[in-house]
């Protein structure tokens, strides 16, 4: 193997064996936990090293970043997650090659997204992404919707053309009564799923956990965690 294709097979073994730990002690079973690699800055020949190695989904938060590494790695059999924040300007791409998109938060972006999919022949699953430091009818500063937002949102997922709710996503707050304490942030939207799944019982995704986090994520229900700098390491973005 290249120094490359090495260091990312050391650094996917100890993520592995993070995810495979939690589980254990959380008494799950570890194809309960879907891992997404967040390439973010890294080039399409490091995804490219990633499929070699096992990975079947890929995540970005930059549509600039994620439109020409998407379609350099058409070939792989990848599934695509977009994670960022989602500007509606930048709906059509991510929809020409995302499968999900984790951060709906906002009306607006449903009925972009809606279209877009219409017209591409597209069904996308849907994330509703959950602000924990947001007040009631507020959207938080890394984007999300409220808590009590999240019902109208879901209803409003499952009755747009193309999109499927398919659950809720979260980041770990910085401010706010879960400001560090990332177990109780992702207890209490576990609790949200819960709810939203009583109204679309098929909205069984929860996207939470990071690099320094997953391990809270996955002891509190976590199905998807999205890690980047422990698989992939950390440098500078150039330019």
């Amino acid at each position: 193997m290249t120094d490359r294709k090495t260091e990312l097979a050391d650094n996917l073994a100890r993520v592995e064996e993070r995810i495979s730990s939690a589980c254990a002690a959380a008494g799950r079973a570890r194809d309960e936990v879907t891992l997404i690699v967040v390439t973010k800055i890294y080039p399409a020949s490091d995804v490219r090293l990633l499929a070699e190695l096992g990975v079947r989904h890929v995540a970005e938060n930059r549509d600039q970043d994620a439109a020409p590494k998407a379609a350099e790695c058409a070939d792989l059999p990848l599934t695509w997650h977009f994670v960022g924040q989602l500007q509606t300007n930048k709906v059509r791409s991510v929809v020409s090659y995302a499968d999900v998109v984790h951060s709906v938060d906002r009306d607006r972006l449903v009925t972009a997204l809606s279209a877009a999919a219409v017209r591409a022949g597209r069904e996308l699953d849907c994330l509703i992404q959950v602000a924990l430091d947001a007040e009631s009818g507020e959207r938080g500063d890394r984007g999300g919707v409220a808590p009590d937002g999240v019902a109208a949102l879901a209803d409003g997922l499952a009755a747009a053309e193309g999109l499927r709710p398919a659950g809720l996503m979260t980041v770990a707050p910085l401010a706010g009564p879960f400001a560090g304490r990332p177990r109780a942030a992702f207890d209490r939207l576990l609790e949200i799923s819960t709810g939203m799944r009583a109204a679309h019982p098929a909205a069984n995704m929860v996207s939470a956990g990071m690099s320094a986090d997953l391990d809270d994520a996955v002891a509190a229900g976590a199905t998807h965690v999205r890690v980047g700098s422990a698989v992939l390491g950390v440098r500078p973005r150039l330019g």
